[in-house]
């Protein structure tokens, strides 16, 4: 008999469950009878895995949803597996296929010495989810160790735990998201040239299944299709709102929502399904930085995780977020999107809104400030920080604006920017269907952080268009662009974004012309530079060719702060070479940037005349080494030595 994970024992008689077996058939209870079907109860009978759910609770039959074959050879019950590795400690998760009642319900995890495997550990396969998880402590990153994990007598995985890439001046990063339900099979051009690239870690930024009710054996459909790149490097996969089961996602802190679609906000199904998801897809990442779950004991993951001296600061942009419906006047068809032209931009953007949260708010602040290991910075999250997009779903719908982003509320989001920009950090980031590069704006166009969005991995679900009406470039347009319509713009909630560039699908009903793909970041310690890449999902990489218009784009490190440098600091001469400097003005108390710099050498650009403080340090700003010292107009010959 399996073994009842202690979470199911304690809810079961809450959700429904008359006796507790093995593999229950409603894992989830009677009121949740579509959810994880193909994959518990006698899940063995259907070999296709073909199943009918309702569409939610007491909802209509669909037709059949065709599904991967989870009843595998015995020798191939172990999926694929995931890890991380940061500060001494290794995480992995193992995703099994389900097993049957006579199997042990355990995973050994071996490393090789020599020319032997060693036993390290052995954990249980959680059910639901059929996944167990790893982790290690004292891990040594400053090398390359080969792993196995067993189940059974007869079923193995084979990967390497890669060390640390610190000694490499550039570290690349494969970015993708949203990887559509309605293209079955394989993704080998996209696996192939991200093996040709090679990358120190991969990001997959939401939406891997929009299976939405069967969560267990779309994972499996998704890490088939990439274990030969995940298992030899480390991964962050964040699950967006189709993964688990809703068609968009404002959690509220995790309020029950009302519908699947979720406008008035939070978590439609079972909060145990939520967090088998979140198991599933975030378990492997370094431990949360505020582990406290939200309302109905979901759980959290927001974390950071360094690979090669760059420091990704891995958010929930959903979680936390304030739904439309109720909260603000309704000024289109959906409570989520706006049409109305004439709408005041600040009825939308009300007092006690939320977008990040105090939580996430205050971990970007702290980790911004703490550059232990770190020579550069990089957010990761689900959706972009505007409105990027002029046409959704068609080319016939024009829509002003979409609140399904982190471009609403404005205050939040500006709030956020300002956060990543005291680290000087780029943001990627997926979910919009429409590859875009922009510099955001806050106060003023182009004073904000780089940005990327990845394509669509297959772009079959919801077209998006970058199309302005005026069919005009903005101002400051990027000089010889072979795209027409970049430069400065405001996208429908006001925000300000300069559009650098845009992949455009040519036409939707051809795989070849709908601008799916995936994205690369290069991040060079050495001359402090980003490069953004933008790859078509039919590109040959080996050959150079297969780049969206556009790209690639390459932005300095210090210009993710863009506002206009009027006043100087005195250069400080240091002793040691590469600390950390932080820059605050006194007045307001605020802390303009806190970045390490390069060299022995610093001089701090400020942005309005007043006092200010400097603080230095190895790894974070411990010292004050110029105490409310008056900044000077233009640039300074003043210089301090630091010891």
């Amino acid at each position: 008999m399996y073994k009842i994970p202690l979470f199911l024992a304690l809810f079961g008689s809450l959700i429904g469950l008359s006796s507790l077996s093995a593999a229950p058939a409603l894992p989830f209870g009677e009121d949740y009878p579509m959810l994880e079907k193909a994959s518990s109860g006698e899940w063995w009978k259907a070999a296709t895995n073909q199943i009918a759910p309702a569409n939610a609770k007491g909802g209509k039959k669909r037709p059949p949803k065709r599904l991967i074959n989870l009843n595998v050879p015995r020798e191939d019950v172990i999926a694929f597996a995931l890890y991380t590795q940061d500060r001494g400690v290794l995480k992995m998760s193992a995703q099994l296929y389900p097993l049957f009642d006579d199997e042990a319900m355990e995973v050994i995890l071996e490393f090789k010495e020599g020319d032997d495997w060693k036993e390290a550990a052995r954990e249980e396969v959680q059910f639901p989810g059929w996944s167990a998880h790893f982790r290690i402590e004292g891990w040594d990153g400053s090398k390359d160790v080969a792993y196995r994990l067993r189940h059974g007598e007869e079923a193995t995985y084979e990967g390497l735990i890669r060390k640390d890439p610190i000694d490499q001046d550039e570290i690349v990063v494969g970015s993708l998201s949203c990887d559509s339900s309605r293209t079955k099979g394989d993704r080998p051009f996209i696996r192939k040239n991200l093996l040709e690239i090679d990358p120190d870690i991969l990001f997959f930024a939401g939406d891997q299944t929009y299976h939405h009710t069967e969560h267990t054996a779309g994972w499996i459909e998704w890490g088939l299709r990439y274990r030969e790149l995940t298992r030899n490097r480390p991964t962050v996969t964040i699950p967006d709102d189709h993964d688990i089961g809703q068609a968009n996602l404002w959690g509220e802190s995790g309020k029950i929502a009302k519908t699947p679609a979720g406008p008035a906000g939070g978590y439609f199904y079972h909060p145990e399904y939520v967090n088998m998801v979140q198991r599933q897809q975030t378990w492997h990442l370094p431990d949360a930085y505020d582990p406290k779950p939200i309302d109905r004991g979901i759980s959290v993951y927001f974390t950071s995780l360094r690979v090669g001296g760059i420091d990704f600061a891995i958010l929930e942009d959903r979680k936390f977020k304030t739904g439309p419906e109720g909260k603000i006047p309704k000024m289109g068809p959906r409570p989520d999107h706006i049409n109305d032209p004439s709408y005041d931009r600040s009825a939308v953007d009300l007092p006690g809104l939320v977008l990040l949260g105090d939580r996430q708010l205050k971990f970007l602040d702290e980790w911004g400030q703490d550059w232990t290991g770190a020579e550069m910075k990089a957010v990761l999250s689900q959706t972009a920080f505007c409105g990027a997009v002029h046409m959704h779903g068609g080319r016939e719908n024009r829509l002003l604006a979409d609140l399904d982003s982190n471009a609403w509320p404005q205050t939040g989001r500006n709030k956020a920017l300002r956060a990543i920009r005291r680290a000087w950090a780029t943001h990627l980031c997926g979910d919009q269907h429409l590859a875009v590069t922009v510099q955001h704006g806050i106060d003023a166009h182009r004073d904000g952080p780089f940005a990327f969005t990845n394509p669509a991995i297959v772009n079959t679900i919801y077209g998006r268009w970058w199309h302005p009406e005026n069919e005009k470039a903005g101002p400051n347009p990027v000089p010889n662009s072979p795209l027409p319509w970049t430069g400065d713009f405001e996208d429908g909630l006001g925000n300000k974004i300069t559009m650098l560039a845009y992949a455009n699908p040519e036409d939707r009903t051809d795989e070849k012309k709908r601008s799916d793909g995936f994205g690369v970041a290069r991040y060079n310690k050495k001359d402090r530079t980003i490069t953004f890449e933008c790859w078509d999902r039919y590109a040959d990489v080996s050959s150079g060719e297969g780049q969206f218009p556009g790209w690639p784009i390459t932005v300095k490190m210090e210009e993710n702060d863009g506002r206009e440098k009027t006043h100087s600091l005195p250069t400080l001469q240091f002793s040691k070479p590469n600390p950390v400097v932080q820059v605050i003005h006194d007045e307001s108390g605020e802390i303009l940037y806190t970045i390490r710099v390069k060299g022995d050498s610093f001089q701090p650009a400020v942005y309005a005349g007043g006092t200010y403080t400097v603080k230095t340090g190895a790894d974070k700003p411990e010292t004050v080494v110029l105490d409310k010292i008056e900044a000077s107009e233009g640039k300074t010959d003043k210089t301090h030595e630091v010891e």
